[in-house]
């Protein structure tokens, strides 16, 4: 079977089995439907390799946008803050995609068979997220990976062979390089990752460059440079796209207290909470979680 049915395949079995929750009785499976509209969407992805089936979808990130469309794959190797849009995806025929959770022992260990990659001159950091064509090959381990869903007696089993399959034609193809420094200790990713975590964990806490700098084991200047090119954000842009959705989210439960919401994700302020606030979601705090709090749900959304 070639890609055509392969993808026609694929697109059958994330509409069968996508349910209200992302995550499938495989264990790292996702699978996700969404019915696409103007309202773009904002959340912080885990490292993620996502396939599109039907449809797409447009991220932005910093000042970097990524597309990626029906028999296209996304790739994120390090948690994100990103912004996205559907396209092509409406109620009749929604996007359809599936992910794989990247797990890092499982990259490292493969990493240690494959074919070393070609010897760079500098370390130069990889940004953390690319798209890009889905071969024949990963398409149909995928397509496999779907049926195990239909079979749970067989996917304890199989599943693991066909995630280590999956990751096998990733790491000796064109993403390999980007893909390895997931499970290659002391990248520059995983030092760059370090700060990430921090961040993630202490959003609401006061920041300063040369802290993170030394918690990865780098100097400011060097850090700051690696930290935009895999993130495409400055480490406080960072952090203050990880204050602003932790806000949103606390919002839907507390729309009547906007400036003690404000104040729990780190801003004294509640005037400028309310400036970036409006900025980033395009509507002040109160309105924004007024509208979510009686919006119809939008599908099961991937990156």
């Amino acid at each position: 079977m070639r890609a055509p049915g392969l993808l026609a395949e694929l697109c059958e079995l994330i509409d069968a089995h996508a349910g209200p929750d992302v995550t499938t009785a495989v264990d790292g499976l996702l699978l996700g439907r969404a019915d696409g509209g103007p309202e773009p969407d904002h959340s912080l992805t885990e490292p993620l390799l996502v396939l599109m089936a039907r449809g797409g979808k447009r991220l932005l990130l910093g000042d970097r946008v990524h597309e990626y469309r029906a028999g296209e794959l996304l790739l994120v190797t390090a948690t994100l803050p990103v912004t996205g849009h559907f396209v092509d995806a409406t109620p009749e025929a929604p996007a359809l995609a599936m992910a794989l959770v990247l797990r890092p022992s499982l990259i490292a260990s493969l990493s240690l068979e494959a074919p070393a990659p070609p010897r760079s001159r500098r370390d130069t950091p990889q940004p953390a997220i690319t798209t890009g064509p889905v071969t024949v090959e990963v398409l149909d381990a995928a397509v496999r990976m779907l049926r195990l869903l239909d079979h749970p007696s067989d996917a304890p089993v199989l599943a693991p062979l066909i995630e280590r399959e999956i990751l096998w034609r990733l790491l000796t193809g064109p993403q390999g390089g980007m893909l390895r420094q997931i499970g290659q200790a002391r990248s520059t990713l995983w030092h760059v990752g370090r700060a990430i975590a921090w961040l993630r964990e202490n959003y609401a806490e006061p920041v300063r460059i040369e802290d993170l700098a030394a918690r990865s084991g780098m100097s400011p200047s060097t850090f700051h440079r690696h930290f935009r090119a895999i993130t495409a954000l400055s480490p406080i842009q960072f952090q203050k796209r990880i204050r602003l959705q932790e806000a949103r989210a606390l919002l839907v439960g507390r729309p009547d207290d906007v400036a003690g919401v404000g104040h729990l994700v780190g801003y004294d302020s509640p005037s400028q909470f309310s400036r970036e606030y409006r900025r980033l979601f395009g509507m002040p705090p109160g309105q924004d979680a007024a509208r979510l709090r009686t919006a119809p749900p939008d599908g099961v959304r991937l990156p």
